[in-house]
C-alpha cells in the first residue's frame, strides 16, 4: 500500500492489515491443532481448538466493520479500494477455514471415543500441504507477491490427488473390515474438509493476484466452452 498524507487514514489501513494477519495466523494454527488432535486422538486439544474459533469469528466481524467504516468515510480509490474489497472477501475465506478446522476437531473427538482404531492412511502429507497453501497465501499477501500466490494456486491439483488417494485407502479398509465403517466415514469427512481448506487457500491466493495486478483470475481455465 502506498503511504498517505492523511495519517489517520494510514493508521486505519495498517490496522486493517494487522487484523487480517492476526486472523490468518489463528486460522493457520487451528489447522495444525485440528490435524494433530485427529492423529493423536487428543480430545482436549480438539476442544481447545473449537473454542479458538470464537476469536476468529470476532475478528471477522471487527474486520468487516472496519472495512465498512473506511469505505464510508474515506471513499478509497485504485489500489486502496482493491485492498479493502480483498479484505472483505479474505475474512470470509479465513472464517470458513476456521469452521472446517472445527469440523475436523469434532470428528477427532468422535474418533477418540471409538473402541476401534482405524489405521489412518497417510493423511499428514495432505494436511501439511493445505496448511502450507494457507501459510503461503498469507505470506504472498504480506509481501504483495503475485508469483508466490500463483504457486499456491498450482498446488491445488496436488491436494485433489491426495484427497482421492486417502479416500480410496480408507474405503478399502472399510470394505475389508465392516466394523470400521463408522470410523472410516469420519476420516473421509476429514479429508473432504482438508480439500475444501485447499480451495479456500486458492481463493485467498487469487485475491492476492487481484490486489497486486488488478487482474481477476478466478475460474480461468474452468469455463465451459
Amino acid at each position: 500500500m502506498a503511504s498517505h498524507t492523511d495519517k489517520a487514514y494510514e493508521k486505519q489501513l495498517e490496522e486493517l492489515r494487522e487484523r487480517l494477519l492476526r486472523m490468518a495466523g489463528r486460522t493457520e494454527q487451528m489447522i495444525v491443532n485440528a490435524v494433530r488432535a485427529l492423529i493423536t486422538r487428543d480430545m482436549e486439544l480438539a476442544k481447545a481448538t473449537v473454542e479458538a474459533d470464537h476469536a476468529v469469528n470476532r475478528l471477522e466481524v471487527e474486520t468487516d466493520e472496519l472495512c465498512l467504516v473506511i469505505l464510508a468515510k474515506r471513499q478509497p480509490l485504485a489500489s486502496d479500494l482493491r485492498f479493502i474489497t480483498l479484505a472483505l472477501k479474505m475474512v470470509t475465506d479465513l472464517e470458513r477455514i476456521g469452521d472446517l478446522a472445527v469440523n475436523i476437531c469434532e470428528r477427532a473427538i468422535d474418533l477418540s471415543r471409538s473402541p476401534n482404531q482405524i489405521v489412518l492412511p497417510e493423511i499428514t502429507p495432505m494436511a501439511f500441504l493445505v496448511q502450507s497453501m494457507v501459510h503461503d497465501a498469507i505470506e504472498a499477501f504480506v509481501a504483495g507477491d503475485a508469483e508466490r500466490a500463483e504457486a499456491v494456486i498450482q498446488r491445488d491439483d496436488q491436494v485433489d490427488k491426495e484427497y482421492t488417494r486417502v479416500f480410496r485407502a480408507v474405503l478399502e479398509q472399510m470394505s475389508q473390515d465392516p466394523s470400521r465403517i463408522a470410523e472410516g466415514i469420519h476420516v473421509q469427512s476429514v479429508v473432504k474438509w482438508l480439500e475444501r481448506i485447499g480451495d479456500h487457500a486458492t481463493n485467498l491466493a487469487e485475491l492476492v493476484v487481484f490486489m497486486v495486478r488488478g487482474k481477476d483470475i478466478r475460474h480461468i481455465g474452468k469455463l465451459i466452452p
